[in-house]
């Protein structure tokens, strides 16, 4: 073997630079080791935010859904209670029944919101809603008239429902005590049934089992209060009539009635009369005098002033709009009900003055039960049996003229009063072909 001899600087150099290529090697290495350590901490840093945000959103995702699956079952448990009206209620709400049993685990939350009951029922019972709304409240019930008023006042904003709806009149009958000549509305309403409904509002003290079940006169008297001739309580009796019958949907005219009234005509012609009607019929005049305006009370201003003030019969016939306005009323019924006392009789004033200065378009100024004030003094003439004559109820019907739909007509009175029992018998036999009942 050769032996290659280099020069010691030559050497030294190649020492040198083998060292120094060494020490780079090792610098690379270091920093590369550096770079990637400082690499996988911040990929091991990200990684634990991407893993905690995914967490998190996992999280609120699933929170979101069991809150909206929970408030679904929520609504759809509401909408399988049974809504019914039967004032006075409490609302129950309870959580549905499992198919074992379960009933302790139920809660009831009583709370004070009449003329509202939603009761317990299993999802597999079907229930109309807008039948159960509709439903109407027998004629006696608990209410009191807080409650009575404030159920009656509702009413649709949408006039056309969207069910069929057959409109009826409703006949309120202003006793001491029976309806005295009965058999002969027996007669008037028979046949025509789901046309009408029937209110009776007598004294508290009245007992009511004078009428058979199969009167419709039966069942139908209202909760009452004591009525005074002449004071406010008959306006008050008035209201609470309306307010009655206004909790049935269906009836659309209201005619306030005594216990001496009688038809004039027979049902088909009188239900065709008020429902074609465009007008209401409240007698309001403006009458100078003792009797008209000497009734005023200077203390009515500024609400009401002596040139609105108007007097006319107590006996009236509205529709349903008016009837609404009537029990709603917070303006004139608290002045009235103040300032016009005996000798101002309310009766005579009340609904005539405010349906004179609110609603004159749409009223025709005159009523439509015959009265005879000819004898003058406080109260009407009364007719009594040798007094019903054929002739005499066919004045009533047809002896006089007036404007009907804005045509002049000869049938002006749909009813008639003060009628005694002994007349009835008259009544009876004359009717049924005079009135065509039947």
């Amino acid at each position: 073997m050769n032996t290659i001899f280099l020069p010691l600087p030559i050497l030294f150099f190649l020492c040198a630079m083998t060292m120094k290529s060494s020490n780079d090697q090792q610098g690379i290495t270091l920093s590369n080791l550096k770079f990637f350590n400082s690499q996988l901490y911040f990929i091991n840093f990200f990684g634990h935010i991407l893993l905690f945000g995914s967490g998190l959103l996992i999280g609120i995702t699933l929170t979101f859904f069991l809150k909206n699956f929970s408030f679904n079952f929520q609504i759809q448990h509401f909408q399988d209670q049974s809504f019914t009206l039967n004032p006075p209620s409490t609302i129950s709400l309870s959580p549905p029944i499992p198919s074992h049993d379960h009933h302790k685990n139920q809660t009831e939350i009583p709370i004070k919101q009449d003329c509202l009951v939603i009761n317990n029922t299993t999802s597999n019972i079907s229930w109309n809603e807008l039948e159960d709304f509709l439903k109407v409240p027998s004629a006696m019930h608990n209410m009191n008239e807080d409650e009575l008023f404030w159920r009656a006042s509702m009413f649709p904003m949408i006039g056309k429902p969207p069910f069929k709806q057959t409109p009826k009149v409703a006949f309120m009958f202003l006793t001491k005590g029976a309806v005295l000549l009965a058999p002969l509305w027996e007669k008037f309403f028979k046949g025509n049934e789901g046309l009408f409904s029937i209110y009776i509002h007598p004294n508290p003290s009245f007992n009511e089992m004078v009428y058979d079940q199969s009167s419709v006169f039966y069942d139908r008297r209202i909760p009452s209060k004591e009525v005074v001739w002449g004071e406010n309580s008959m306006i008050e009796a008035e209201r609470r009539l309306l307010a009655n019958a206004l909790l049935d949907f269906s009836n659309q005219r209201f005619v306030l009635l005594s216990e001496s009234c009688i038809p004039l005509f027979n049902f088909s012609t009188i239900y065709n009369y008020l429902m074609n009607s465009k007008q209401t019929f409240v007698e309001a005049n403006d009458i100078e005098g003792n009797v008209g305006r000497g009734r005023y009370r200077k203390t009515m201003k500024p609400l009401i002033q002596l040139s609105q003030w108007r007097k006319g019969s107590q006996w009236f016939q509205i529709d349903r709009f008016l009837a609404l306005q009537v029990i709603s009323d917070e303006s004139y019924f608290p002045v009235f009900k103040e300032y016009c006392n005996p000798p101002c009789y309310s009766d005579e004033h009340y609904l005539p003055t405010m349906v004179s200065i609110k609603f004159w378009e749409m009223n025709s100024n005159r009523t439509l039960t015959w009265v005879d004030w000819s004898k003058g003094g406080a109260h009407p003439s009364r007719f009594i049996r040798p007094q019903v004559t054929w002739e005499f109820l066919e004045m009533l019907r047809f002896g006089s003229t007036c404007e009907y739909n804005g045509e002049m007509t000869n049938i002006c009175h749909l009813f008639a009063r003060k009628f005694t029992t002994n007349a009835l018998d008259r009544l009876l036999r004359f009717a049924p072909k005079l009135m065509q009942f039947n």
